[in-house]
């Protein structure tokens, strides 16, 4: 079975088919490091390493390029001229540049703790300004681009009459209308400089308080956020590429204006597969700051959130994560959370009990019953095994193969408590399900053993906490600060609980 990838672009499953065999461009929407990454941002980044890792699985070579915002990003539907990253660095006293490689390197240290493949390539919007310039002045020399009191629009109404003549109208990836857009979209900053209410800005005018700012042709001012990318995925994936993925919230405005700058300049739809992840909710409510319930990730990490009972460990917000299907909305709640915890650590004990199982043993002679029993075992787990690629290759159904590793989980538990004999499985069954696992497991899914450290290193964590326990009780408190305060700054926090109980969670 070939791979088949639900494209958002046509609304349809269709086979993979790269454009150059063999080999892969895959570009995803990086987070802008105005703040410390959130919730919302574990599913892509999750999401799409999965994908990235299958993809190199089935023997293509990857090139994934995943860019980090970090100057231009302001509000289509908001404040215009509000750049997010200068609005930081103002609050928290820093240069743009410091504050961007402080929450660059808080990104980078929670994709690890997930375990995520690191891109092939980061490029960064300040980076790639000429790239960026370059563009919009070929834009311009088309004719899909205006220059208004030092900022440039792009002419939306123009490139519709235009490009919907050659199938590639400005919402055919987000299937929205034109006439309605003009009629629904919000009175914003600078709107009198544009002449439609959809057209869209390519390059700000910095006004003189702005921190951020290049000399470009036009005069001093900062890109707009979705030629950014255009730019860096053109640069490093060419006029056209495989796959651009990215969180479904970024289909209308960001991949539509995406799609209409590349098509001018190329005359192509960037992208042959557009990916999109659906969202996350929090107990059943959207995430965001008017709700009170975006959880930053070391926040995950540690428990430290009025919504969180307790820490979760980064493998645990994986495996929940793929526990459904990436188009599928997925609820954070604690109770999910913790079924998840549990459901994990059954499947790793399983893993780990069958990488222990050798693969040759003596066997008795069996009667014609007990190799009737065997070869039902054998074609359950060959069968089993067999539908991990199947349910892969239907849009990377991650969900699908977790609830066949559960089906398995039980026959291996049945080996090792020998209520079912090895026997049951034919030697060469047994080499296929040790490998397929491992390849799924740690390979492909990108799982791993939640305490490296191993039962000792639980151990003496827990005499730690004891110890601190017991001088709190005492009320010695500088013994119980420093034990704190030592194991913190080797990277665990320990958090004291309600009743009067305390956890820890490894950073």
């Amino acid at each position: 079975m070939s791979l088949k990838v639900y494209n958002s672009l046509s609304r349809k499953k269709e086979e993979f088919k790269s454009i150059t065999e063999g080999h892969v461009g895959m570009y995803v929407c990086g987070p802008t490091v105005s703040g410390e990454s959130h919730l919302g941002h574990a599913r892509p980044y999750i999401t799409f390493d999965v994908i990235h890792r299958y993809l190199k699985h089935l023997g293509n070579k990857v090139r994934y390029v995943r860019n980090i915002t970090d100057a231009g990003h302001f509000e289509e539907e908001g404040r215009e001229a509000e750049d997010k990253i200068a609005k930081k660095a103002l609050l928290e006293r820093l240069e743009p540049m410091e504050l961007v490689q402080k929450y660059t390197n808080l990104f980078h240290w929670a994709m690890n703790e997930f375990n995520t493949i690191p891109p092939s390539i980061e490029p960064t919007a300040t980076g790639h300004i000429v790239e960026q310039i370059v563009m919009i002045e070929k834009i311009i020399a088309d004719g899909y681009a205006y220059v208004a009191n030092g900022s440039v629009y792009f002419d939306v109404e123009k490139y519709n009459t235009d490009f919907s003549k050659i199938g590639m109208p400005y919402g055919i990836l987000s299937g929205r209308n034109l006439d309605d857009q003009m009629d629904t979209t919000r009175e914003l900053d600078n709107q009198d400089e544009k002449r439609n209410k959809a057209d869209f800005a390519l390059w700000k005018n910095a006004p003189p308080e702005h921190i951020m700012r290049w000399p470009s042709p036009w005069g001093e001012g900062f890109p707009g956020w979705h030629i950014e990318c255009s730019a860096m995925s053109n640069k490093y994936l060419g006029d056209q590429f495989d796959i651009h993925g990215g969180g479904m919230d970024l289909q209308f405005p960001h991949h539509e204006c995406e799609i209409a700058q590349s098509a001018v300049v190329n005359h192509k739809t960037m992208a042959k597969y557009w990916i999109h992840n659906n969202m996350i909710t929090i107990n059943g409510k959207k995430m965001g700051k008017s709700y009170g319930n975006q959880i930053m990730l070391s926040q995950m990490f540690t428990g430290d959130h009025p919504l969180l009972d307790q820490p979760y460990h980064p493998m645990t917000i994986r495996f929940f994560i793929l526990q459904s299907h990436y188009r599928s909305t997925l609820d954070f709640g604690n109770d999910a959370l913790k079924g998840s915890e549990k459901a994990f650590k059954r499947l790793w004990e399983a893993y780990v009990v069958l990488q222990g199982l050798p693969l040759t043993v003596d066997r008795e002679p069996i009667t014609e019953a007990e190799n009737g029993e065997r070869l039902t075992v054998d074609d359950q787990v060959n069968t089993l095994l067999a539908e991990f690629d199947e349910f892969m290759n239907d849009d990377f159904n991650t969900a699908k193969v977790l609830a066949n590793m559960f089906e398995i989980v039980p026959i291996i538990n049945g080996i090792k408590d020998k209520h079912i004999p090895i026997s049951a499985l034919k030697p060469e069954t047994l080499a296929l399900l040790k490998t397929k696992m491992k390849v799924y497991i740690e390979d492909v899914f990108g799982l791993k053993h939640e305490q490296e450290g191993g039962d000792k290193l639980e151990g003496v964590l827990q005499l730690l906490m004891t110890l601190r326990k017991d001088a709190k009780t005492k009320k010695d408190f500088v013994t119980s600060d420093r034990i704190r305060n030592e194991l913190a700054a080797i990277g665990v926090l320990i958090k004291d609980e309600k009743d009067g109980g305390m956890s820890y969670s490894l950073q």
